[in-house]
């Protein structure tokens, strides 16, 4: 995780935030258009779309336009993210918090193209995407889910200090149909918590 901040900007939009943020072997940074072909390439996989709510499976070009331009338009806590390798700055994957209903909690969302899959680079991209939502944000509580089958994305956010909440059942596009996920909750306090043991190391 980066280094903690307690102060928080003015402004709560993704243009007041510095970028990029750094983790050890991730970068988190904005979708650009030279970034279409490798997201196509990794989006299009019925293995990512699957686990996920909204994203469509076949994944076109016009989805990756899309998809660049939301995370270029600046909404109250809110931000998207390209998950970038820093030893090639090459897009990997997606990062990002939003409030899915207006006023209501705010959501961390991520996926990684397959061929990323177990090497730990989810999990130093979700500790940076959560720093940068406590951080540049006035946020109490984050809320993560994932697909009861999906044990990866589970321990990602278990390490990133998510902590169990139910279950229930969300409209997966990917997985055509609903599907049962569990929920969790990061609040604020245990962020700064968690924060305190690393610098204790």
């Amino acid at each position: 995780m980066v280094v903690e901040s307690d102060g928080l900007l003015d402004e709560s939009s993704l243009a007041a935030a510095p970028l990029p943020q750094e983790a050890v072997r991730v970068r988190l940074d904005k979708p650009r258009m030279d970034d279409l072909a490798d997201m196509v390439f990794l989006a299009n996989n019925k293995k990512v779309a699957a686990n996920l709510s909204t994203m469509p499976h076949p994944f076109a070009l016009d989805d990756a336009r899309a998809l660049v331009a939301k995370a270029a338009i600046n909404q109250p806590r809110s931000a998207s993210f390209a998950i970038r390798l820093k030893l090639t700055g090459r897009l990997i994957g997606i990062a990002r918090y939003a409030n899915v209903e207006p006023g209501g909690p705010v959501h961390v969302g991520y996926w990684l193209g397959e061929p990323f899959w177990g090497q730990g680079l989810a999990t130093e991209a979700v500790h940076a995407l959560v720093d940068h939502a406590f951080t540049y944000h006035d946020i109490g509580e984050l809320q993560g889910s994932c697909r009861v089958t999906n044990p990866a994305s589970r321990r990602v956010l278990v390490k990133s200090g998510f902590q169990y909440r139910d279950q229930a059942m969300i409209r997966s596009l990917g997985a055509g149909g609903s599907v049962p996920i569990e929920r969790y909750t990061l609040e604020r306090a245990v962020w700064k918590s968690l924060k305190r043991w690393g610098q204790g190391r």
